[in-house]
């Protein structure tokens, strides 16, 4: 059996953890080589792209791209997980917030702002997750941490009733919590708010119209087309920039070694990551120039016969 390598965009569905979407692929697929490249909580549903077989290698870079989300925010209501899941603790009349006072504040959270991460969160402190010590009714500090926000776009808006609602876009970093985004703007607008719904639309460059569902893969893997539906992972990785080396040095790259400047389609800047093609177009990996050196050094070698 041919080995599957690359990624595969797939749409979550709600009340899977991305684990249980990771090993439901494994089984269809047959291939225990499979990682995610961002968790997403069970209620919300989207893009989790999969790395599969030797594409497991570049999963560190695809977690690190920005991601997009729509999200819905209800003003006038405050849950204990900061989502529409939770049990209430607070509630008050929003009836008065206006349209241009929500879009005002909304605004000012663009760029980079800190945020504290929520219990309900996988986040560890003292080697314990925060939602198991939230199971458990203990609250612990936290510490803030810097994201941010590239993009926030309001869609649109139900305003006039104690509980308003406002769904809207946003692109930000890693790491960054819609769930806590939509509890700072109401306490920036001085009332309880807390996150209703939430779909991950974009993730490591892939959208909502590239990805499968689980049963798409089911019968991609009946009819023996899954390797159709696996992405290359030079495309994947299509925002690093491209560099060629002479046909001659190609044994180089293969076999680890650094590749010569004069063999290089242009002089590398150092510390860039670089994806390294033949002069055939056929991917060689991921490479850079480590400081005070002259050579292209390999970063994670993919031998073109095996992507």
């Amino acid at each position: 059996m041919t080995s599957l390598n690359g990624i595969l965009p797939v749409w979550k569905p709600e009340g899977w953890t991305s684990h249980d979407v990771v090993a439901k692929v494994r089984g269809i697929v047959r291939e225990k080589r499979i990682g995610h490249t961002g968790t997403l909580d069970p209620q919300v549903t989207g893009v989790l792209p999969l790395c599969v077989g030797k594409a497991t290698r570049v999963v560190e870079y695809l977690q690190e791209l920005p991601k997009q989300y729509e999200a819905v925010l209800r003003f006038g209501i405050a849950t204990d997980t900061e989502d529409s899941s939770g049990n209430v603790t607070d509630r008050m009349d929003a009836a008065h917030l206006t349209e241009e006072r929500i879009r005002e504040v909304m605004a000012s959270f663009s760029g980079q702002i800190d945020q504290v991460p929520p219990m309900y969160s996988a986040v560890k402190v003292n080697g314990q997750r925060l939602y198991e010590l939230a199971r458990e009714g203990k609250t612990v500090e936290r510490k803030s941490r810097t994201v941010t926000i590239h993009d926030i776009e309001v869609l649109d808006m139900n305003l006039g009733v104690s509980e308003p609602t406002v769904r809207f876009r946003v692109t930000c970093s890693k790491g960054t919590y819609i769930r806590t985004l939509c509890v700072d703007i109401g306490r920036a607008l001085e009332v309880p708010s807390t996150m209703e719904s939430l779909i991950r639309t974009m993730s490591a460059q892939y959208n909502a119209e590239q990805c499968y569902t689980i049963e798409q893969i089911q019968q991609a893997a009946n009819e023996g087309t899954v390797e159709a539906l696996l992405q290359p992972v030079d495309k994947a990785m299509s925002y690093v920039p491209a560099i060629h080396m002479l046909d001659a040095f190609a044994h180089y790259a293969v076999q680890g070694r650094g590749i010569p400047f004069r063999a290089c389609s242009f002089q590398p800047l150092t510390n860039q990551l670089y994806r390294l093609y033949d002069e055939q177009e056929a991917f060689y990996g991921l490479f850079h120039v480590p400081e005070e050196d002259t050579c292209l050094r390999p970063v994670k070698v993919f031998l073109p016969s095996t992507t």
